[in-house]
């Protein structure tokens, strides 16, 4: 109960503190104070925004970035494997999340260098570097993301077509790319399926002819399929066209 009512006085705390001041310049914990680029927030509100950002970064991070195909094929592949809970899921999440990090490598290179390395300079503004950091982020999802998705939550906000790609924006973007992703997950997944599927038609089959009615194919097939995955280096394989499938 103390650590859900943590949030709660942290909020009730920022924005009461401001108001027993009472200052001029500042209304529910928005105080404007003098920056570099003239007027900024006041630190209270800085860190309930950092916060909030913060806790958006998973959700971020699964959307916008490989992390939603890798993790999907990977589940695919464990389910084909018919291992249940081996790999863990902690030990896919990690995988995925690694791999996206090697991916995202030089997308996060050029959004340092040309967002928030002039912006902690004090050369530009917040408003300006966001706009530099967006170009290569939206030049990756418009890589991926089908021009199908794209028009449909075009269609969906409202939004009148853009005149080139570049200027899609983010809020039709982002979805357009998460179904474009989930699409090609799908069909990576049903490929991974046909190997292992066959085991599994020839096992049920043998059973079967042999009068082994009550005993499941599905303990005599997992060792065959396993065995089949290690021997073909399984994990090389599918790591290493997940990985490409991005360059």
């Amino acid at each position: 109960m103390i650590i859900r009512w943590v949030p709660a006085a942290f909020l009730l705390a920022v924005v009461a503190g401001p108001l027993k001041a009472a200052p001029e310049d500042s209304l529910l914990g928005i105080t404007l104070v003098p920056g570099k680029n003239g007027t900024a927030l006041g630190v209270p509100m800085q860190i309930l925004l950092l916060l909030t950002v913060l806790a958006l970064v998973p959700a971020i991070v699964m959307a916008v970035t490989p992390f939603l195909r890798i993790i999907v094929v990977l589940h695919f592949l464990r389910q084909a494997l018919g291992t249940q809970t081996a790999p863990s899921n902690q030990v896919l999440v990690g995988l995925a999340m690694f791999l996206s990090f090697l991916v995202m490598q030089p997308v996060t290179e050029q959004v340092y260098h040309q967002g928030w390395q002039p912006l902690e300079d004090g050369q530009i503004s917040t408003s300006e570097a966001w706009d530099r950091a967006s170009i290569p982020i939206k030049s990756f999802l418009l890589k991926f993301a089908r021009e199908k998705d794209i028009r449909l939550f075009l269609e969906v906000s409202h939004s009148p077509p853009p005149a080139k790609p570049a200027d899609v924006q983010m809020s039709a973007l982002v979805p357009a790319y998460v179904l474009s992703e989930l699409k090609v997950s799908f069909q990576i997944g049903a490929v991974l399926f046909l190997p292992f599927l066959v085991i599994d038609l020839v096992v049920a089959s043998v059973t079967l002819s042999a009068g082994m009615v009550q005993l499941p194919p599905v303990m005599i097939s997992a060792p065959f399929k396993v065995l089949l995955f290690v021997l073909v280096d399984g994990w090389n394989l599918v790591v290493g066209s997940l990985i490409h499938s991005f360059s």
